[in-house]
């Protein structure tokens, strides 16, 4: 018996074995999770229902949460609280066609993350653009409350490019997408008369953060990476790689305003890229120009002639938010905590 325990056959069977295990495991959780949402849609039917016909108030759903507490107390979800949250979400969702459709992508996240999105979306189209990113990088609650309050939302697809004139489709499209305009590094700590050196060294200090605000699919690979052109030396503030896209980005940061000049060199540097470093099979490179602040005509003439790819963005340190919002986000030592976990999977 013991030299079928401890024999290679039995070691890859049980490993298989455990495997599957944790699938059905996994399996089993979204199912519940995905009948109970069923559930809940069905229940705030009922509850808006009987509402608008009857004479109930408030105190209904009191009563119904000690009438159903008392009939399944192991389950937690049908505190008065809850059942208010529940009215609240398919009264917010069936107010549209669009939400109505969407209750097969609601069954697919937690209810903690439901509520966290009818609760702080204004739109139905808002709350669909975090139900879908939540499902397509599987968003944590803390880091779906930090997008959402950090407004990514307005800020997706927003910043100034010249990509439909440089990029083929679905290539412009999707680039577009990737970036932003402003972007928000309030995690950062800067002196009053910071130096773009400075910027760039704490970028690079909290690259976790910088990671999750620049967006999935960002593979840093280097600050003031060298490149030789001729006999002379230029340095790229910060270079990455795509993995979506397929590309190098070349982000360059500029303390001020944008000044049509700052184009011409991120050009250059999209170029030595393109020729140097590209390999069979990567996509055109891209360029981002991060300033303070921008001229939006000023930023439009200068990328009408550049014939490379590029993106004008601004940068903001601090959030426009409210203070009451601001915190309530979670902490910097929270989003590495939880980057790290989602990157040890």
């Amino acid at each position: 018996m013991s030299e079928l325990i401890h024999s290679e056959d039995y070691r890859v069977w049980l490993i298989d074995l455990k495997q599957r295990v944790h699938q059905s495991q996994l399996k089993a959780a979204l199912s519940v999770n995905s009948e109970l949402i069923q559930l809940y849609w069905q229940l705030g039917s009922e509850i808006e229902q009987r509402q608008k016909t009857a004479t109930w108030g408030d105190k209904f759903l009191k009563q119904l949460s000690q009438d159903l507490m008392s009939e399944f107390p192991e389950m937690k979800g049908f505190s008065h609280r809850n059942l208010k949250y529940i009215r609240h979400w398919y009264q917010f969702y069936s107010q549209t066609e669009i939400g109505q459709q969407l209750v097969a992508q609601l069954a697919q996240i937690p209810w903690g993350h439901n509520i966290q999105i009818v609760s702080k979306s204004l739109t139905v189209e808002e709350a669909r653009f975090y139900v879908q990113n939540t499902l397509e990088h599987g968003w944590s609650r803390n880091v779906l409350v930090h997008q959402i309050e950090s407004g990514l939302f307005q800020r997706e697809g927003q910043a100034l490019h010249n990509f439909q004139q440089t990029l083929p489709k679905p290539q412009s499209d999707l680039a577009a997408q990737t970036l932003k305009d402003p972007y928000v590094f309030d995690f950062l700590s800067l002196s009053k008369e910071h130096s773009e050196r400075e910027l760039e060294r704490s970028l690079v200090e909290n690259i976790t953060q910088f990671l999750l605000e620049l967006g999935a699919g960002f593979a840093y690979l280097g600050k003031q990476y060298p490149i030789q052109v001729g006999e002379r030396d230029f340095y790229i503030d910060l270079l990455f790689y795509h993995t979506r896209l397929h590309c190098y980005i070349v982000v360059e940061l500029k303390l001020g305003d944008f000044e049509p000049e700052h184009a011409g060199k991120l050009n250059f540097y999209i170029k030595a890229v393109d020729e140097q470093l590209c390999k069979a099979g990567d996509a055109s490179t891209i360029g981002l120009l991060l300033c303070k602040s921008k001229d939006k005509l000023v930023a439009e003439y200068a990328l009408s002639d550049i014939q490379k790819p590029m993106g004008i963005a601004e940068y903001r340190l601090t959030h426009t938010l409210p203070e009451e919002l601001k915190d309530s986000l979670p902490s910097i030592e929270a989003l590495e905590q939880l980057t790290q976990k989602g990157e040890g999977k």
